[in-house]
């Protein structure tokens, strides 16, 4: 028969033996688990910006112009860009936005398009973390998203449909 403090000995170094795996695992558990929520955050931005682009073309694809000569005023492409830049996820850093009014087709058809896109950067903390102990990564990556919608332009004087190329391609940016 063996002493009871050998047993009590044999024990503690179990105890520290779990210390030390624990404190071992630990930053590989917690690498495991921050990987896909940074890829899941910057799949969200992505979508968030795709609905800010398509909400944006939703917008222009029903202004009203005053004029009969044109169409698409200015003012309206700030709108539809202002209307992008307040839905756009914090997240995604320099953004810019383009607004394209154009015809699209024959007079038969009628077919005027507005057009909204938003490109900007998206930060990868996992990449920031790379770049902590040596490896080489991006500083961020692109998300770029494009939306086009159809509309009919009415004529405020007698609401029938404009469908004339002539001075109706325009783009407004920033």
């Amino acid at each position: 028969m063996k002493p009871k403090s050998n047993d009590k000995g044999r024990r503690m170094k179990q105890n520290g033996q779990s210390i030390v795996e624990l404190t071992l695992i630990t930053p590989l558990m917690l690498i495991a688990l921050y990987v896909p929520v940074d890829f899941g955050i910057a799949f969200y931005t992505a979508h968030l910006t795709q609905n800010a682009v398509r909400e944006g073309a939703r917008i222009g694809s029903g202004l009203i112009s005053s004029d009969n000569a044109h169409p698409v005023q200015s003012g309206q492409g700030t709108v539809i860009k202002d209307a992008v830049f307040a839905r756009l996820p914090q997240k995604l850093s320099n953004p810019t936005v383009n607004v394209k009014f154009y015809f699209a087709g024959t007079a038969v058809s009628c077919m005027q398009v507005v057009e909204v896109t938003t490109s900007g950067n998206y930060d990868y903390g996992w990449y920031h973390l790379l770049r902590l102990v040596g490896i080489t990564t991006p500083s961020s990556l692109p998300i770029s998203k494009r939306t086009e919608m159809r509309y009919n332009y009415q004529r405020p004087d007698n609401n029938s449909p404009t469908c004339a190329a002539t001075d109706f391609d325009q783009s407004y940016s920033s």
